[in-house]
């Protein structure tokens, strides 16, 4: 993922709507991150396998699991839409406040997101919409290296992420955010 500006000047979800449709871009904080190109095969074999999980756990639960693109649309304080200037297209997001959800896709912080780091370790991932999720209440984040197999685990606590659970990506994880859930990490066996 590229972090190349759009222009030095400050945007919001009004000008981001008003966009080219082939072009994907992400707001920080007012600033426009280009995401292009898209992700290669194995970055969507990661978040098809990790959300079919996901989805399959949440049958009959009032949480819902979506995949990138969606826009994630994190206001600052209650401004109205076109004035919020930070949108994100997790990889996955798991939402369970339903009023959250509208048809743009998501107003407020998802409950968790993961991000797959593909091809390789990305700042903006790791260290910019970190502190964005944290900032905003996302209570479990995940960052998932496929190439070193490594999952980074953040958990949110009054307010702060705990220092993250770095581990390998193997066997069974536990979803904290979701009790009873566990990633079964076993589909790293045959060959991406």
């Amino acid at each position: 993922m590229q972090t190349l500006a759009k222009s030095p000047r400050s945007f919001t979800y009004g000008d981001y709507r008003h966009w080219p449709e082939e072009e994907r871009w992400e707001l920080i904080d007012g600033a426009a991150y280009d995401m292009c190109p898209a992700p290669g095969r194995n970055h969507q074999d990661f978040v098809v396998e990790l959300s079919y999980q996901i989805k399959d756990f949440l049958k009959g639960k009032p949480c819902k699991v979506y995949v990138a693109p969606l826009d994630v649309r994190l206001p600052d304080r209650n401004e109205a839409d076109d004035e919020v200037k930070t949108v994100v297209q997790p990889d996955i997001s798991v939402i369970c406040d339903r009023s959250k959800l509208d048809q743009a896709g998501c107003r407020g912080a998802p409950d968790w997101i993961i991000e797959i780091l593909f091809p390789a370790p990305s700042h903006k991932d790791q260290t910019v919409k970190k502190a964005l999720y944290e900032r905003h209440g996302v209570r479990e984040y995940w960052l998932v290296d496929p190439e070193s197999r490594l999952l980074t685990r953040y958990f949110l606590e009054e307010g702060r992420y705990l220092p993250p659970l770095v581990e390998p990506a193997d066997g069974i994880t536990p979803v904290r955010v979701l009790p009873g859930l566990e990633i079964d990490w076993s589909f790293l066996a045959t060959e991406f």
